[in-house]
């Protein structure tokens, strides 16, 4: 749990030799890979999952690749760089023109594919910070993803773990107010924002119960540390995923 989770890349390619060299190139390269051959597996993944950056085959067996980046585009603004095999300009100008950040013509270098993959999360990143601050999706702390959307906690190898709704409300809290200390009337309400079944009696026996989850140690928590006299305080860097 010492390591913040890799930035996580959705390769979405019916050819399975794409799908492994991609995974194989950009996993040792600090990335985290997924797969997926289809436009209903890709969507299952993006409504599931925290994704950074989509990678999409343009020839999907049967489909419109350009219809699915429609799909994409109308539900949120993640980063979506196109593999295709086409070479007519007009195929990459109405990829780029219905919202693909970049494009890229099999076959493709894997170093270039990375160097371009840094350079549009990188552009991500800084338009988030010139434009204000958009909705949040998740949060990364070392070791751990917490998805807002789909109310899911998972760990840095891939493993989902069980919250309560009490248990997400609270670290959701926790979490979108990094280094601050939060007494327990602010988390209370900080909660209320998710839901509505956090109450003072409970806020104790949360926080015990998400140290025994999340924490290597519970006894002595590296993660969620206590402020005595006045409340809690998450003291680890944390990440939110737009």
């Amino acid at each position: 749990m010492s390591s913040t989770p890799a930035p996580h890349v959705l390769v979405v390619d019916d050819d399975p030799n794409v799908r492994q060299l991609v995974d194989g190139y950009l996993g040792q390269n600090e990335f985290r890979v997924s797969a997926c051959a289809s436009g209903a597996e890709l969507m299952h993944a993006f409504g599931t999952q925290v994704v950074d950056l989509v990678l999409l085959d343009l020839r999907l067996r049967g489909e419109d690749g350009m219809q699915l980046l429609r799909q994409l585009r109308a539900e949120s603004q993640i980063p979506v760089i196109i593999l295709t095999g086409r070479t007519e300009e007009a195929d990459r100008v109405m990829g780029l023109e219905l919202g693909a950040d970049d494009y890229l013509t099999k076959p493709f270098s894997p170093r270039e594919l990375l160097a371009r993959i840094r350079t549009v999360l990188r552009r991500a990143h800084a338009g988030q910070e010139a434009h204000g601050a958009p909705v949040c999706r998740a949060y990364r702390i070392p070791g751990w993803e917490l998805n807002l959307r789909t109310r899911k906690l998972t760990a840095h190898g891939g493993t989902e773990l069980a919250l309560s709704n009490g248990e997400f409300n609270l670290l959701a809290a926790l979490l979108a107010n990094p280094s601050r200390v939060m007494s327990r009337d602010q988390l209370i309400e900080m909660s209320r924002r998710y839901d509505n079944e956090v109450y003072d009696r409970a806020i104790d026996v949360q926080i015990l119960r998400l140290r025994r989850k999340i924490e290597r140690n519970p006894a002595e928590p590296e993660i969620i540390v206590t402020e005595r006299g006045v409340g809690y305080r998450v003291v680890v860097p944390v990440e939110p995923v737009y």
